[in-house]
């Protein structure tokens, strides 16, 4: 790994001037270059699995803006795909899956060790990226966490509540947990061989953690977290990972402590100021500009960016947004962002 990069630096807990800068969801719909590599590619998953196209895509922000990092193109359900659940998508309305409904769901799943040969185009991606990327510029690895993953699992789809996953959790909790027990291992092994195809960061996305409460957010958010960093470290030393527990609330407090991740990426409902005061002393904080300003610009895109600077200038900071930017993103408005940002 180049101590050159920025974001490696971050993320080792260096404080630097300016701070490193990539965006959740750069490689998107908001550009030009972006929906006509995906018009090539025919549909969504055709692009996740087309290692030259997802490579295409992914090298696309990078040249427009010069982003200290760029994170593989893919999805966080690919790894169900590989598992043997029916993916697909629905232009216009997101994902769609088989549903789980007990245990005769989990009956025809894979196990963690076959997935690796339907992830094979993942991993050239990643090699590919790994020789077109300029050399300052980090890649990033990343998988969805096993809660997030399985509300999707459970109720074929996306949901406002994660009402299905609750229920499932409720009533037939020996089902839930074999499925969080099946995603933790599956992802385990996918973002593995993400760092033997070249990643020098990961990244877990649990971004329906904020539904989890008390108990059941050490159970099922923090605990998997654990055991994924855990063994992440364990097979690759030196490797690090950033964590988001989306809309987690107090529970962002000692959580990257407890996982184990050396980055915590907070989302827009956090005050940066307090953020700085709780949770940087453990980590390095990643966040967390509102991409609403991607769509509005304006004055209030600049003013917003330097608070966010200037609140966490006394630790490690990696900026980016507070959720993935929109596809009614204005381009124009990334790069004033980074004029903010960099001067």
């Amino acid at each position: 790994m180049s101590t050159e990069k920025k974001l490696l630096r971050s993320l080792a807990g260096e404080t630097l001037p300016i701070p490193p800068v990539w965006m959740m969801r750069q490689a998107g719909r908001y550009l030009p270059e972006y929906r006509a590599t995906r018009a090539e590619a025919g549909d969504f998953l055709s692009l996740c699995y087309n290692s030259e196209l997802a490579a295409e895509v992914t090298l696309q922000p990078i040249r427009r803006y010069g982003f200290d990092a760029a994170i593989m193109f893919a999805d966080i359900l690919l790894v169900p795909d590989a598992l043997g659940a029916d993916v697909w998508f629905v232009t216009g309305e997101g994902p769609r899956l088989s549903t789980i409904t007990g245990p005769d769901g989990l009956a025809p799943l894979k196990g963690k060790d076959d997935i690796h040969d339907h992830l094979a185009p993942i991993y050239e991606t990643l090699r590919i990226l790994r020789r077109e990327l300029p050399s300052e510029t980090a890649l990033i690895g990343f998988a969805g966490a096993p809660w997030t993953v399985a509300t999707y699992m459970i109720a074929g789809r996306g949901t406002p509540d994660q009402g299905p996953a609750h229920k499932l959790k409720a009533e037939d909790r020996a089902t839930f947990e074999a499925l969080l027990d099946l995603l933790t291992e599956a992802t385990i092994e996918y973002l593995s061989k993400q760092v033997d195809a070249g990643a020098e960061v990961v990244k877990l996305f649990d971004s329906w953690a904020g539904s989890l409460n008390g108990e059941d957010f050490t159970k099922y958010a923090l605990a998997p977290a654990k055991r994924i960093i855990a063994e992440l470290k364990s097979r690759h030393p030196g490797l690090p990972v950033i964590a988001f527990p989306r809309q987690a609330g107090e529970a962002y407090i000692g959580f990257a402590k407890a996982v184990g991740a050396d980055g915590l990426a907070i989302d827009t409902n956090v005050d940066p100021a307090w953020a700085a005061e709780h949770l940087q002393p453990d980590s390095c904080i990643q966040g967390n500009l509102d991409p609403k300003h991607m769509v509005t610009g304006g004055q209030p895109l600049v003013d917003e960016t330097r608070a966010i600077i200037e609140a966490l200038k006394g630790g490690p900071h990696i900026f980016n947004l507070g959720h993935g930017i929109t596809p009614d993103a204005d381009p124009e408005n990334v790069h004033r962002m980074l004029e903010a940002i960099r001067g």
